[in-house]
């Protein structure tokens, strides 16, 4: 009994670890995967790196995408499509 005690506190740094950190984060990248996959033509996203542009063509072999910015047409990985800047993009502003 004395053995498992003394690792009790690891098991419990591990378990809050686990809720606040590791859980989080896979939900997160499996919001991200899913929105990635329903990506769809006339969607306007913004990349990773700042690029804004609209969805012209998708790609389901390699996993990319066109997109139509107001220089050209670039493609990019459906992973470098930024989940959370897209989203804003495309919500409505609020009028006060």
């Amino acid at each position: 009994m004395e053995g498992l005690g003394s690792f009790l506190p690891f098991i419990a740094i591990f378990a809050v670890m686990y809720f606040f950190m590791i859980a989080p984060q896979m939900k997160r990248a499996k919001q991200e995967k899913k929105f990635a996959s329903e990506l769809k033509r006339g969607d306007r996203v913004l990349t990773k790196s700042g690029m804004h542009g609209k969805v012209v063509e998708l790609n389901d072999k390699d996993s990319s995408c066109v997109i139509e910015t107001l220089a050209g047409k670039i493609k990019f990985d459906r992973s470098a499509i930024s989940m959370e800047m897209s989203r804003k993009l495309n919500t409505p502003a609020k009028v006060k």
